[in-house]
């Protein structure tokens, strides 16, 4: 699979590649949503004793790093936090997106070839406003990474791959007006998991259609079916796309033995996957078999990522016997893939004719449950469709729940937007602030072409930059 240079104006080239492997390990054994939940601090314990006594992290392979806290800027970049970014974002948090961060600039100046953050909370589930907690998920750990990368490496596509069993809703709602970021979630149908979400007909928005992709499958799929979606459909599109990055947002609750789902991906499944991805970047997501896959499943994936042989790695029950993939649920694959291709390829044409409507404004309404924290939100988007770039968003939220009550207006200027859609997204902010009606309690301004991020509040009358 052809990819562009990762490095192509921004450092020179070393002489010798990289040949290690990155990992950063934040098991967060301090962090967890109650004492009993699957996302709860044993939940990497088992991972960790597992690469220690099989010296993993000694292997003249494996270069291991420490995580750092993420600043609430980087935050800022992607989530309109409600109220602010510390109400929504733990110091467990802020240290498990500073892992992915640390694995990529060490892949940036070329200290290796790939890396691996182990790290926890998870991440897919945070939506671009974030309320509160949703999936197990409140800041959302890819997109922190690939904005971070882009404002300071100067990156621009970027493929996203979430082989999470459950939806990257999260990501994609992140990404759906994003032509530069190519999103492809294959998950559990969302017709039988949560988030209840995942379709073929999700395909991004006006601007950018065709660049998400959704592949839900049956439950039960194996290896076997996974992996057809992966070379008949996954493969070729980032060959054709040409991603500057690859990022694995590596779920691995695909797994047969995982409580929370009812799929039946196998630990050298993943290891295979990961080999024929050639992910610059896996970022761990979900993952509940704690005990009988997620040690396996990482082990696999980073043997796969450090090239070392995975051939004999087996989880101590699995039967290949039992995990045969049938001839309907590879026929509905098929059909799926040849679906899913047709769209990817027409991406072009479908944006070209979006773009004729230049200076409409295309409204997305959604209701969203906080399913974690309990919390009902009602969300009015409203995109200034642009001619010469991707436009600048407007979001009207509206949120309650037993501790939270809160109306916000977000706007968003992609780091793509043109000068037009920067001078009005601003000077929509500047007369929203000056609004005394009282409809909203917040107002925020995400500026990524800037790099500048600011909040205001109506009841004190305090604006703040967020640095």
């Amino acid at each position: 699979m052809k990819k562009k240079n990762i490095n192509s104006g921004v450092h020179p080239p070393a002489q010798k590649p990289p040949v290690q492997t990155g990992l950063v390990f934040f098991p967060a054994f301090d962090w967890a949503i109650s004492p009993t939940h699957p996302e709860r601090e044993e939940r990497l314990l088992y991972t960790r004793d597992q690469l220690f006594e099989e010296g993993i992290m000694d292997l003249p392979q494996i270069r291991q790093y420490q995580p750092r806290l993420a600043a609430s800027k980087d935050i800022a970049r992607v989530h309109f936090c409600v109220p602010t970014v510390g109400t929504q974002a733990t110091e467990a948090h802020l240290i498990a997106a500073g892992g992915a961060l640390v694995i990529a600039d060490a892949l940036m100046k070329r200290e290796i070839k790939n890396g691996f953050a182990l790290i926890r909370p998870p991440g897919h589930h945070a939506l671009r406003v974030v309320h509160g907690n949703r999936g197990f998920c409140n800041i959302n750990n890819e997109p922190v990474m690939v904005e971070y990368l882009r404002q300071k490496y100067g990156l621009r596509r970027v493929a996203v791959i979430d082989t999470d069993v459950h939806h990257g809703d999260g990501t994609q709602d992140i990404y759906w007006h994003d032509p530069d970021t190519l999103f492809i979630s294959f998950h559990q149908d969302g017709r039988t998991l949560y988030p209840g979400s995942g379709f073929k007909g999700e395909i991004g928005g006006p601007l950018a259609a065709g660049t998400t992709l959704n592949i839900p499958l049956p439950p039960g799929t194996t290896d076997e079916g996974i992996l057809f979606v992966l070379d008949n459909l996954v493969l070729p599109v980032l060959d054709e796309f040409q991603p500057e990055l690859i990022v694995n947002s590596a779920g691995q609750d695909n797994h047969y033995s995982d409580p929370l789902a009812n799929m039946s991906f196998s630990a050298r499944g993943y290891a295979l996957l990961n080999e024929k991805l050639a992910p610059d970047i896996a970022v761990l997501e979900g993952g509940y078999s704690i005990e009988t896959a997620l040690p396996y499943v990482n082990m696999g994936i980073i043997m796969a990522m450090a090239g070392i042989d995975y051939s004999h790695l087996y989880e101590p029950d699995y039967r290949e016997q039992y995990l045969q993939e049938e001839q309907e649920r590879l026929n509905i694959l098929k059909k799926t893939v040849h679906e899913l291709h047709g769209i990817f390829q027409q991406r072009h044409s479908l944006a070209a004719a979006a773009r004729q409507k230049a200076g409409a404004r295309v409204q997305r309404k959604r209701q969203i449950y906080y399913d974690t924290d309990q919390i009902r939100e009602t969300q009015l988007e409203t995109l200034k469709v642009c001619g010469d770039c991707p436009g600048y968003l407007l979001i009207d939220s509206e949120a309650s729940g037993r501790k939270v009550s809160s109306r916000v207006c977000c706007i968003n200027i992609p780091i793509q937007g043109c000068s037009n859609c920067q001078a009005e997204a601003r000077a929509y902010y500047e007369k929203m602030r000056k609004d005394s009606r009282g409809h909203f309690d917040h107002l925020y301004l995400q500026d990524r072409t800037a790099d500048v991020y600011r909040q205001y509040n109506y009841q004190t009358k305090e604006e703040a930059a967020i640095e």
